[in-house]
C-alpha cells in the first residue's frame, strides 16, 4: 500500500464496522468473513488502497479469496455507498471513511492524501447543490504533484 499509512484508532474501526454490518443487514446482505475482511482493510487504512492492496492485506488472512471476489466485493460496498472510490490515472482505489472531506491526488506518483472540512463552512456552489435534494456524499479531488515528487 502507499506510504501514507496513519492507522485509525480501535474505536473508529469499531464505529466503522458496527456501521458496515448493520448496513449489510438492513439491506439483507449476509456479513460474510470474506466481505467483513475486505470491507475492514479499507476502513481501517488512510493510505486508499487499490484492489490489488486490499487482495494483499486479505489473502494473507484468508489464502481461498480470490482477487476476482475482492474486485467484486469492493464494487458491491461502493455501489451500497458503505466506501468511497477514488478515481486516480494508475488505478481505481477505496476509501473507508465516509466522514465529509476531499483528496489531494499526486498524478505523479497517485500517492492519494484526505483533505478534511468542516461542513458548516462548505463552499457556496456545494449549498446550491442542496437547493436540489439531498447530498449523500461528495466527490471533490484536487490534482497535482506531492512534495515527494516536486522538483527540489
Amino acid at each position: 500500500m502507499q506510504t501514507q499509512s496513519i492507522t485509525i484508532s480501535p474505536d473508529e474501526l469499531s464505529q466503522r464496522l458496527a456501521f458496515f454490518e448493520e448496513e449489510c443487514r438492513r439491506r439483507g446482505l449476509r456479513v460474510t468473513e470474506q466481505r467483513r475482511e475486505i470491507f475492514k482493510t479499507v476502513a481501517s487504512s488512510h493510505s486508499h488502497p487499490s484492489a490489488e492492496d486490499v487482495f494483499a492485506v486479505v489473502r494473507e488472512k484468508m489464502a481461498n479469496v480470490s482477487l476476482d471476489t475482492v474486485y467484486r466485493t469492493l464494487a458491491s460496498l461502493a455501489d451500497m455507498e458503505l466506501i468511497l472510490r477514488v478515481g486516480t490515472a494508475y488505478k481505481e482505489r477505496f476509501d473507508g471513511d465516509l466522514r465529509p472531506h476531499a483528496h489531494f491526488i499526486c498524478s505523479k506518483c497517485g500517492e492519494v492524501y484526505d483533505i478534511f472540512y468542516d461542513k458548516k463552512n462548505m463552499m457556496l456552489p456545494l449549498r446550491e447543490a442542496f437547493s436540489f435534494g439531498d447530498v449523500r456524499q461528495i466527490c471533490l479531488q484536487y490534482k497535482g504533484s506531492c512534495k515527494k515528487c516536486m522538483p527540489h
